[in-house]
């Protein structure tokens, strides 16, 4: 039995036989897989804190697999997706990977495509978390400021020296001083150049 906090590969396929199929696959290289004859099925389901991806047939009951994939977007359900399909077309195709999918496999596939196809997905998909996670951190350290300080960090960002931000906000340049240090260390940042970063990921727009 595959540890919970495995990647999983979720697979939704109308197709018990395929469904199966997929899933003996991805377990023999040693992941996890659960299996979903419907999207509806698969929206009950809780997404954990561990890499995953989507692995979809673009013909389903009720709700296609492109439909599906555009529903999962509007809803903000960040998981890559691989199409499979005994119907597909370049159209389709096309569609599907500027809308973001990894992958569009025509069945019958080969093997190895599917599987290369899932170790990318779930490559992106730790990539992003850890994008996520690093951006959550980081607004919360820019919330741990005090307004002053991020008037201050504005500033500082903007190019000017210390002596123009006490200038502008009327206050003495020591006391500039004191701020610029304690925004540098609740930002755990090592350089200007490091805050200047930090503050084009947050999307602070400098004063020019």
């Amino acid at each position: 039995m595959k540890s919970a906090g495995s990647p999983t590969v979720f697979i939704i396929d109308d197709d018990r036989g395929m469904r199966q199929a997929i899933q003996d696959l991805v377990e023999s290289v040693g992941l996890r897989a659960e299996v979903f004859a419907t999207g509806q099925d698969f929206l009950r389901k809780q997404l954990g804190g561990n890499p995953s991806c989507l692995v979809l047939d673009v013909r389903l009951p009720q709700l296609s697999g492109l439909d599906f994939q555009r529903h999962l977007a509007e809803t903000g359900v960040q998981i890559p997706i691989i199409f499979i399909t005994a119907h597909g077309d370049i159209p389709m195709s096309v569609k599907a990977l500027k809308s973001g999918a990894v992958e569009f496999l025509t069945k019958p596939f080969r093997d190895q495509d599917l599987l290369d196809a899932i170790q990318q997905a779930l490559q992106r998909d730790s990539a992003a978390r850890e994008q996520r996670a690093e951006m959550h951190e980081l607004q919360e350290r820019y919330h741990d400021l005090s307004a002053r300080e991020r008037e201050v960090m504005t500033l500082v960002v903007s190019g000017l020296l210390n002596k123009q931000i006490a200038y502008e906000l009327g206050t003495s340049e020591a006391t500039v001083k004191i701020h610029r240090g304690h925004v540098m260390q609740k930002m755990e940042a090592g350089s200007l150049v490091e805050l200047v970063r930090m503050a084009d990921k947050l999307k602070l727009s400098p004063r020019t």
